[in-house]
């Protein structure tokens, strides 16, 4: 059930759906003063919200800073690495990356060097009708395809959230017993709630977080004043990131 409500919860907190919806009351609305109200409400939020330098200093203050992968330890016997970077097309049997799939192609760049024995993938579908195919178990053909051995690669294919991903990976690997040293990898945005989660089961790990989206500041005219409708989507993730967290913490679930 708490899986269904957060995907309902997904669409009724994104900043795309408060100013259609203002908008469409502006057009609805016969009473003259309420009406520009709600327009110019309507307008200003998407100003605010499609503005990119704004973006970037609240995500800024959300993302937890970067390490350089010198920084890690010599070697780590699992990097655990949380699913959501894909989409499966069943027609013509192709993977569709996402921008977070730096949490894959960073995972194999440290298991490549040596910082990593094995590539633990946890997730399974997170859709709320397409349940056949398990995300974990696809991207498990792909490190293989790419000459990973299969020895090294272990998936957790049952969860649907990031506390399921937390819950199931410690069946598997039973952190609490085993004297293992594992590397948590996802996306900058998501590592608050994800490390929540993974310590509330027991694991004890290094972060490194992925595809940050708040990089160097920048301050020319164009990121300063020229709305972009990535901000806009970027606004919608923050704000379902920092959601999740508040509820998972209210749950009990970090």
């Amino acid at each position: 059930m708490f899986f269904y409500l957060s995907k309902i919860l997904q669409y009724i907190i994104s900043p795309s759906v408060w100013i259609i919806i203002l908008f469409g009351l502006s057009l609805i609305i016969k009473e003259k003063p309420l009406k520009k109200y709600l327009a110019i409400v309507a307008f200003s939020l998407l100003v605010f919200f499609t503005n990119p330098f704004i973006f970037h200093e609240f995500m800024r203050a959300w993302e937890p800073n970067a390490v350089h992968k010198t920084e890690l330890k010599k070697k780590y016997d699992y990097a655990i690495v949380l699913s959501g970077m894909i989409t499966y097309d069943s027609k013509y049997d192709r993977i569709n990356f996402k921008s977070s799939n730096d949490r894959l192609m960073q995972a194999i760049e440290l298991y490549r060097e040596g910082y990593c024995d094995k590539i633990f993938i946890t997730g399974g579908s997170g859709e709320i009708f397409n349940q056949q195919h398990k995300e974990s178990e696809i991207l498990k053909d792909f490190l293989i395809l790419l000459g990973i051995p299969e020895t090294d690669i272990l998936i957790e294919k049952e969860s649907k959230n990031t506390y399921e991903n937390a819950v199931e990976s410690a069946k598997i690997l039973r952190p609490t017993e085993n004297e293992v040293s594992y590397l948590l990898i996802t996306s900058a945005y998501h590592t608050r709630r994800a490390a929540g989660c993974f310590a509330k089961q027991g694991f004890e790990f290094d972060i490194y977080v992925t595809d940050r989206f708040s990089g160097k500041r920048k301050f020319t005219l164009d990121y300063i004043f020229v709305p972009k409708a990535e901000a806009l989507e970027g606004w919608t993730l923050l704000i379902h990131e920092v959601t999740g967290y508040l509820v998972y913490g209210i749950m009990n679930y970090r």
